[in-house]
């Protein structure tokens, strides 16, 4: 019994330190995304090297019940320093007053506010009746919270650095640091986008055009058609479409688009379910592009993807199953008694060094006021590992897809993007 549970636990420490191994490897490439970031020109007209000139853009705006945070999220899209840019903002059947401040606010700004009104359809939908609308050669694609620097616009255009970028990924930052559980999040958000995302974009493997913070060209969108609305994943969907057309995905550093991340923890699970079920759906629908030597680099991560994605919780959840069981037999004299030992057994130094790298990548130093914050950071983890397994549970049994978003709160504790005359300041 004890030799079958040591060796269960061997054959599944492997694969997952393999993983964690291919994670690292990782890291080189976002140091050299930002020594080229660095030697980048803006480009002839100020906004990338692929626009001759300053292209019109877009910015497309689907929302339901954002009554609480519309207002400031129109606002600071109309007070970038782009000049060619309008707003398509589309509410898909709010019962609140969603509609009536998006038309307060298209009548204060004629010609460059438009607000729409459908039945609702879901965030697909709602996406699709606003591209459909908007005149843009550009489409920027924000959630109802998002919140724009007067730079971001022109940030995000930078992206588009030749002919074959498709699409560009801005960087998504937490607006509401008022909770223990949002400071943990902005700051740990640093390793998983800030780090990650630099070195997916070097190595041509960025799998997602955040759907808070994201640009398309227009004729792009026309070879990949319109957004799917069967699905809860429908940023990460038509990401994938984008490769599958044979175009990259860039990825904008300092594109920012400040929005709330979930402050209870209720919250933080059913937008995390949410999102696991998007990727179940997602590769469910793409399954023949893992490995597929067709897709080259793409292919063969979105087959490492599904492993540490879909397949590494289940295997975490087992072997921790084993590990417990194998202490029920054994005892604990097997296991390390020193502090120190187990500081270095769960990779502490190293996930602390990752961290400090992401924040200097992201020139976010000051985040690391919340350090205090990372003693969360395990049962972080541990959570995550199981949003998947309830993600299975859910698609199992046939889930309904929904829009599922978080309840707002309107809080903004990022002073350059505050609208300190407006709502919620």
């Amino acid at each position: 019994m004890l030799s079958l549970l040591a060796a269960f636990l061997l054959v599944i420490a492997l694969p997952l330190a393999l993983l964690a191994v291919i994670r690292l490897l990782l890291v080189p490439c976002a140091v050299l995304f930002e020594l080229r970031q660095r030697r980048r020109s803006p480009g002839p007209a100020g906004c990338g090297p692929y626009f001759a000139e300053p292209p019109l853009v877009s910015v497309v705006v689907p929302a339901f019940r954002e009554g609480v945070v519309i207002d400031n999220c129109l606002q600071s899209v109309l007070r970038s320093d782009y000049p060619r840019l309008e707003v398509v903002c589309v509410d898909d059947g709010s019962p609140d007053d969603t509609f009536t401040r998006m038309v307060r606010i298209a009548e204060a700004h004629p010609g460059r506010v438009t607000a729409l009104r459908q039945e609702n359809a879901g965030k697909g939908a709602a996406l699709n009746t606003g591209i459909a609308t908007a005149r843009g050669d550009v489409l920027i694609l924000v959630d109802a919270d998002g919140l724009f620097r007067p730079d971001t616009v022109v940030r995000m255009l930078r992206g588009f650095r030749g002919p074959g970028i498709g699409a560009v990924c801005g960087n998504d930052r937490p607006v509401n640091l008022d909770r223990v559980q949002t400071r943990l999040l902005a700051l740990i958000s640093h390793v998983g986008t800030g780090l990650m995302r630099r070195a997916l974009d070097v190595l041509g493997c960025l799998p997602i055009v955040s759907g808070n913070s994201g640009a398309f060209r227009r004729d792009v969108l026309a070879r990949t058609g319109p957004l799917r609305t069967d699905t809860l994943g429908e940023d990460l969907e038509l990401t994938w479409r984008v490769h599958r057309a044979g175009f990259q995905v860039a990825f904008a550093p300092d594109a920012l688009v400040y929005a709330e991340s979930p402050s209870t923890l209720r919250g933080l699970w059913r937008q995390r379910v949410r999102w696991a079920r998007g990727l179940l759906q997602v590769t469910s629908m793409h399954w023949t592009v893992l490995g597929n030597p067709r897709y080259g680099r793409f292919g063969l991560y979105l087959l490492f993807n599904a492993g540490s994605q879909l397949v590494a919780p289940f295997a975490q959840v087992a072997g921790l199953v084993a590990l417990v069981a194998l202490v029920a037999v054994e005892g604990t004299r097997w296991l390390p008694d020193g502090w120190w030992v187990w500081v270095v057994v769960l990779g502490i130094p190293l996930a602390l060094g990752l961290l400090l790298l992401a924040c200097l990548l992201d020139r976010a130093l000051g985040d690391l006021r919340y350090l205090w914050t990372v003693v969360l950071w395990p049962l972080y983890s541990t959570l995550m590992t199981f949003v998947m397994l309830d993600a299975v549970r859910l698609e199992l049994g046939n889930a309904e897809n929904r829009w599922n978003k978080l309840e707002r709160t309107g809080t903004v504790s990022v002073a350059e993007v505050r609208d300190d005359d407006g709502p919620g300041s």
